[in-house]
């Protein structure tokens, strides 16, 4: 069984596992870094595997004198390459995460040596999780019940009940103060006019039965940013990497190896599309 070790930085909880290149992988809105397990095994014999929880998510504190919105994130996981001596790294982000990894690249762009956006958009999502409805349902609900409730209709139809039920308790965790300004921070982050800035490498994930950032979501994204590939998971809904996990890693692992490994100079390829 991998090794993983907890470092708390600040107010984020870092799991880490294996040696090699930072692999760091960044959850979403109300998730956590468990939301990564399945990528654990898979790439830790190769990678420095970090899985961050973001502030008020997960095992990390939920202090209310601070922000918890997409730039403040953002700042956190800087924390984390500072404190963890990561000088570059692969960043992958999954939803929230990664606008939150958008963010970051346009900022640090020397800290990021390749890209992965998994159910991201550049503005907006599906109308599951945009900021009034989010809202409303906390409102109504309380904060448990709707975080619920989306990840109800995050998944695939091939998605097991225990895989359902895993997902529903770890975002039983967000408290209502950090869900509140992290989904309106979330609604107001816009990238579209800057993805021509980001001059990583970039994988663009996305399940094809995604309805919280739908497809066309990551089409956008792929055609916005100059060297891009769109991988779009069959059978999958917003966690391709937990519905579909050797799908999900088989895709990452060969987009590492063709831009990590090989050393490929970014540019000249454009936009390629493919289902697996």
């Amino acid at each position: 069984m991998t090794r993983i070790d907890t470092f708390e930085i600040r107010d984020t909880v870092v799991r880490v596992s294996g040696a090699g290149t930072p692999l760091v992988f960044v959850h979403g809105f109300t998730t956590t870094a468990e939301f990564w397990r399945e990528q654990i095994e898979a790439f830790s014999s190769r990678y420095r595997v970090i899985r961050i929880n973001l502030p008020g998510h997960g095992a990390s504190p939920r202090r209310k004198r601070r922000d918890y919105t997409v730039p403040a994130f953002a700042e956190d996981v800087l924390e984390v390459y500072r404190a963890l001596e990561i000088g570059e790294a692969i960043l992958v982000g999954l939803s929230m995460g990664g606008t939150v990894a958008q963010s970051f690249t346009l900022s640090h762009p020397e800290r990021v040596r390749a890209l992965v956006l998994v159910g991201a958009t550049s503005h907006g999502l599906g109308e599951h999780v945009n900021a009034d409805s989010v809202l409303t349902a906390i409102d109504e609900l309380g904060v448990v019940t709707a975080s619920q409730n989306v990840i109800q209709k995050s998944f695939g139809r091939a998605a097991s009940a225990e895989l359902v039920a895993f997902a529903k308790e770890e975002v039983a965790q967000t408290p209502d103060f950090v869900a509140r300004q992290a989904i309106a921070s979330l609604n107001a982050s816009d990238s579209r006019l800057r993805l021509g800035e980001i001059r990583v490498p970039t994988l663009v994930v996305v399940g094809n039965e995604d309805v919280i950032t739908p497809p066309s979501e990551s089409v956008i994204l792929a055609e916005g940013i100059p060297d891009s590939q769109l991988e779009i998971v069959a059978e999958a809904g917003h966690f391709p990497m937990l519905e579909q996990p050797d799908v999900f890693n088989r895709v990452l692992d060969e987009f590492l190896v063709e831009n990590i490994s090989r050393s490929r100079l970014m540019g000249g390829a454009g936009l390629s599309q493919q289902t697996v």
